[in-house]
């Protein structure tokens, strides 16, 4: 089983940062490299807000001042007529998760996802999911499962984590890098400090988007997060401290950083792991005491949660790691195929405790997914 840090240090990019030198390419990157369309036909749009939290300071920042943080959104738009397709990500954020993961240069350039930037969304009130990244990754890391859930009638908030995303760029020009040590002396007190951050930052995401300051109309009885890594983890701790939060889910994430795993929590949460178990979820199984579910997917790697299979292919990913790191980042399942997976049992599990929709896929094994084995079950 893979040992406690393993989990946090396999996240969104971090795990992969400088391993081996970037080699040679094998061939010429594809043309572009289309994420999976929504299975839902409605139009999705896309907009990213600066938001700046002036209680409460960055803990993180070399320098005092308030806690600034991107946040991209995705909601069902009205229209999408004469908007255009929105980039994966920001030029300058993509050379810096392309020399991270390690990906050929130019890569994410190439990566196409279905929503329009900008495009007016369909009145409100929408269901809101705050979508968190894996430690050293990004707010677009899930872009193929944000457009998903966007496509069928939600808002999808993803918070870059300032000093913990690999790259965030501002409005300004600044573009801060990933600032969070690679080996600190204490773990758990970092796990505490890094969990806090995230949580204070959904919270105040949550705040911002449901004070009617912004474009949105947010359905206040039914918000729930959700997260890749540590992004599962903070999602986890959130709902503890939250209760506006009415479900979690938690994306193959050990759950440090909180308390969580010992008293369990009292809402629906559900995990979707790669691994078979870990000493964090055996906890929270023995603790939990509202419905909830831990689904392995076998064949996953780590981040087969993620877009990032998408572009490892075309990227020459395998050419830079050790073929066993490659096998526990992106495990077996064709990156279409891992979408899918991950689609249909998050979007089952959002609309069964946010809209009250009959969800057939979480009761049992299902032959259209056997990949997906019922590790442990309540309620």
């Amino acid at each position: 089983m893979i040992r406690r840090r393993s989990l946090l240090a396999l996240t969104g990019l971090g795990g992969a940062a400088a391993l081996l030198p970037a080699g040679p390419a094998l061939a010429a990157p594809p043309r572009t490299i289309d994420l999976p369309a929504p299975t839902a036909g409605r139009p999705v749009g896309t907009t990213v807000l600066h938001l700046v939290d002036h209680d409460r300071p960055d803990p993180f920042a070399p320098a005092p001042g308030p806690r600034e943080l991107m946040v991209q959104l995705w909601y069902p738009a009205h229209t999408t007529a004469g908007r255009p397709r929105a980039p994966y990500t920001t030029p300058r954020v993509a050379a810096v998760i392309e020399r991270v993961l390690p990906l050929d240069p130019g890569t994410l350039t190439l990566v196409r996802p279905t929503a329009r930037a900008g495009a007016p969304a369909t009145p409100g009130p929408l269901p809101l999911l705050l979508l968190g990244h894996g430690r050293g990754g990004g707010r677009g890391n899930c872009t193929a499962l944000a457009e998903e859930l966007a496509a069928h009638g939600y808002l999808v908030a993803a918070v870059d984590h300032t000093y913990d995303a690999a790259a965030v760029e501002f409005p300004d020009g600044r573009l801060v890098l990933g600032a969070l040590p690679d080996d600190p002396p204490d773990w758990d007190a970092q796990d505490h400090k890094e969990i806090a951050a995230r949580v204070g930052d959904l919270r105040f995401v949550i705040d911002e988007l449901t004070g009617g300051r912004l474009p949105f109309r947010v359905d206040r009885e039914r918000i729930g997060a959700l997260g890749h890594s540590m992004g599962g983890a903070a999602a986890a701790e959130a709902m503890r401290r939250d209760r506006r939060l009415r479900i979690g889910l938690d994306l193959d994430g050990g759950l440090f950083g909180s308390p969580v795993p010992d008293p369990g929590l009292d809402r629906p949460f559900l995990l979707l792991t790669s691994l078979d178990d870990h000493d964090t979820w055996r906890r929270w199984r023995e603790h939990h005491r509202a419905w909830g579910r831990q689904l392995r997917a076998g064949g996953a790697g780590h981040l087969s949660f993620t877009d990032l299979p998408h572009a490892a292919g075309p990227g020459n990913v395998a050419a830079h790691l050790p073929a066993d790191l490659y096998a526990t980042l992106f495990g077996t399942l064709t990156p279409a195929r891992a979408t899918a997976l991950t689609r249909a049992y998050v979007l089952a599990f959002v609309d069964r405790f946010l809209r009250d929709r009959p969800a057939p896929l979480l009761d049992g094994p299902s032959p259209r997914y056997p990949e997906i084995g019922f590790r442990w079950a309540h309620g």
